[in-house]
């Protein structure tokens, strides 16, 4: 079976943030939360490199491991998901991720921000594939439908690429040996605990 990864080359990343709009449309992502952002990093400086984040759906993730009601699950084919209804919005997830990608629904007290919201890799949650109450609580479930995340079918450079982990380390492994040069595979070594040779 597939091990599902995103990897995003921040040598063809152009911050256009097409990824962050396909992702709040596709699923309707409330204001306030973007499950995709584009960060940039030394803007207007030498070595300026931009970068598109979400959940990379880690190896040994560490937002399941410290959630106190074990709402965080790993699907068949390595995705990282959660169970809205187990949620009880402690936050506990959000302060683990090296990537910010769990996030509150709402600003407030706590107790009033909801339950916690992250990217699913447009897989839905753990009701019944392409039923109402599954888009409506998590989105759209691409996954189901034979189909990749959203966020890097739209992106234009396919600077962010999502599937198969071997068959992603292969695309930027070539890309590299033929620019030359490469300034990482960004995001991988910490979520996936490995390096892209090249």
């Amino acid at each position: 079976m597939a091990r599902m990864k995103f990897l995003c080359d921040s040598d063809r990343c152009i911050e256009c943030n097409a990824c962050v709009t396909a992702c709040k449309n596709e699923h309707e992502v409330p204001w306030g939360i973007n499950r995709r952002r584009v960060v940039t990093i030394n803007d207007g400086r030498p070595g300026e490199r931009s970068i598109s984040m979400a959940c990379m759906h880690c190896t040994d993730a560490p937002c399941a491991a410290v959630c106190p009601v074990s709402c965080f699950y790993t699907t068949a084919d390595a995705i990282v998901l959660h169970d809205k209804d187990l949620c009880i919005g402690c936050g506990y997830c959000f302060y683990a991720c090296p990537f910010g990608a769990p996030q509150y629904p709402r600003v407030g007290n706590f107790g009033g921000r909801g339950k916690m919201d992250k990217c699913t890799y447009c897989a839905g949650g753990p009701q019944q594939d392409g039923t109402l109450v599954e888009y409506t609580q998590y989105g759209s479930n691409r996954i189901a439908e034979g189909k990749l995340p959203l966020c890097a079918e739209m992106c234009s450079t396919k600077a962010l690429l999502a599937g198969d982990g071997e068959m992603i380390a292969t695309i930027y492994r070539e890309r590299v040996q033929k620019r030359g040069y490469g300034a990482g595979a960004w995001g991988w070594r910490t979520a996936y605990r490995e390096n892209v040779a090249v």
